[in-house]
């Protein structure tokens, strides 16, 4: 019978000590969570040098973010609304009654959106800087950004593009200008 051998070699001497830096590494693991005190973060430390073609972000005005913000709004409603529909619409238990008018309303949902956007785009190349259309079939709400305020003559000529596109009833038209 043959004594073992022990040879250590290089690949025992590289298990040996990862193992080791393992038992290290858990054990500070332990020691700091146990102490309670942890280990603190730094600031983050801010670099002066400029890397061209990078991307920088400029404030903007209020009325900015709020046009932005009210796009936002709208797009995240409908969206919501589209994915009720679509819901009921794909449900095993819809009657095809309900299926109908899921699918009216989404094709509605879908015009007014249209409406909205063109209506959107034709006030702008009328010369206005930024607005929100607001359409709800019966109801137009439009904010028009402007600077020294809404005119009589500019309220029709907005009024007269609204109603190029969509049909409501002028008692159902709110023009609101943001300065």
């Amino acid at each position: 019978m043959k004594k073992p051998t022990m040879i250590i070699g290089k690949k025992q001497i590289i298990l040996a000590g990862m193992t080791l830096l393992l038992g290290v590494a858990v054990y500070i693991n332990y020691a700091v969570s146990a102490n309670g005190n942890g280990i603190k973060s730094t600031d983050k430390i801010e670099s002066k040098s400029v890397n061209y073609g990078d991307a920088q972000l400029v404030s903007n005005d209020a009325e900015d973010d709020y046009f932005a913000q009210a796009r936002i709004d709208r797009m995240t409603s409908r969206d919501e609304a589209v994915e009720t529909l679509q819901t009921i619409m794909g449900g095993g238990d819809s009657t095809d009654e309900e299926k109908a008018v899921a699918s009216e309303e989404a094709a509605t949902i879908t015009g007014l959106i249209e409406s909205e956007s063109k209506v959107e785009n034709l006030i702008k190349a009328a010369g206005f800087e930024d607005c929100v259309v607001y359409l709800d079939g019966d109801t137009a709400n439009i904010v028009v950004k402007a600077p020294e305020g809404l005119i009589d003559s500019e309220a029709a000529q907005i009024k007269d593009i609204l109603l190029g596109e969509v049909d409501v009833a002028n008692e159902n038209i709110r023009i609101y200008d943001v300065e």
